[in-house]
């Protein structure tokens, strides 16, 4: 197949890419050269920004795809360019949306049919936590009315890391696992966390494009408890800060990286149902196994430790010295 990658060089495209080379297709990435550039021999880079429209897209003009697979959908603008300016070059598009296009939680576990966000405006292009999702539903539509059901795939993955994962979700907590001392363990053990490893997704989306699924498909890992996390973890002395603490002190989302409380406003995310993509062929690696993968990049450097708004030593001590006053 001549398959078309859109933001083929981030993080999935970076694993996907090479197993459809060593499948024996041709794999053409859309990139705007801000990236470094992975040296993938047999990957064809063109050069192209489809947030200039039809005038982003030169570099592809008068070839035709069997599939494209679209990474970087992340306005509606965006997607109308791509999906409309190439509806008579591409037989099927792929398109990853997100676990956030959901709306609150009306039932559990939250499976394709939940219902989702209020969609953004066409104009929409303000990229935040609370605008992300309701990007990624107009997205959708967008695909949809342009492909209609038999030529498009949407695929709604859960938070995705493992090995060479930029965002540093996962490496924090192994790394902070890693140091001596007593670690944080937030909320009372009971909570839940999911994740998909990154070589999950690029083999399910490999599959897609190679068996031609068609449809909306969920992409969740193992859903495991913070108590098991933790001990999966290997951590000596972890010390318990109850949920009431951390709102108390007030820490943003991204501090307490992959931590959403039993009953906060995104935890019905972290209880994603994965059931119809693993019907279709979805394989799961262990979450032993992707922490172990994270663990050899960090020993090894190849990715992040962290990022500068994840909590801090300093704050981490502070949460301690509120817990042990509730103790008293």
């Amino acid at each position: 197949m001549k398959i078309l990658l859109l933001g083929g060089t981030g993080y999935l495209g970076r694993h996907l890419a090479p197993r459809l080379l060593a499948a024996g297709h041709q794999v053409c990435s859309l990139q705007r050269g801000r990236m470094p550039t992975p040296a993938l021999p047999g990957l064809t880079l063109l050069q192209g920004d489809r947030n200039l429209g039809a005038a982003g897209l030169q570099a592809l003009a008068g070839q035709r795809f069997d599939v494209c697979v679209d990474f970087s959908a992340y306005t509606p603008a965006q997607v109308k360019a791509s999906a409309d300016g190439l509806r008579m070059q591409i037989g099927h598009y792929v398109l990853i949306s997100a676990a956030r296009a959901y709306a609150e939680a009306v039932y559990r576990p939250v499976d394709e049919q939940h219902p989702l966000q209020r969609p953004a405006a066409d104009d929409d292009t303000e990229i935040n936590d609370l605008s992300y999702g309701r990007l990624k539903v107009r997205c959708e539509a967008i695909v949809r009315a342009v492909f209609g059901d038999s030529a498009c795939t949407v695929l709604r993955p859960q938070v995705v890391t493992g090995p060479g994962d930029p965002s540093a979700r996962l490496a924090w907590w192994v790394h902070r696992a890693s140091q001596a001392g007593p670690m944080i363990s937030p909320g009372n053990g009971a909570d839940h966390l999911q994740m998909i490893d990154v070589r999950d997704v690029a083999t399910f989306v490999h599959r897609v494009i190679e068996q031609g699924l068609v449809g909306t498909y969920n992409l969740a890992g193992p859903r495991v408890s913070w108590r098991q996390f933790v001990d999966l973890l290997g951590v000596a002395t972890p010390i318990q800060v109850p949920t009431f603490v951390l709102d108390d002190a007030g820490l943003a989302i991204g501090e307490l990286p992959l931590f959403r409380a039993e009953h906060s406003r995104l935890a019905h995310l972290m209880d994603l149902s994965a059931e119809r993509a693993l019907a279709a062929g979805l394989t799961l690696t262990p979450l032993a196994d992707t922490v172990a993968a994270v663990r050899a990049d960090l020993l090894a450097g190849r990715c992040p430790r962290g990022a500068p708004y994840m909590l801090s030593e300093e704050r981490e001590t502070a949460l301690f010295r509120q817990t042990f006053a509730q103790w008293r």
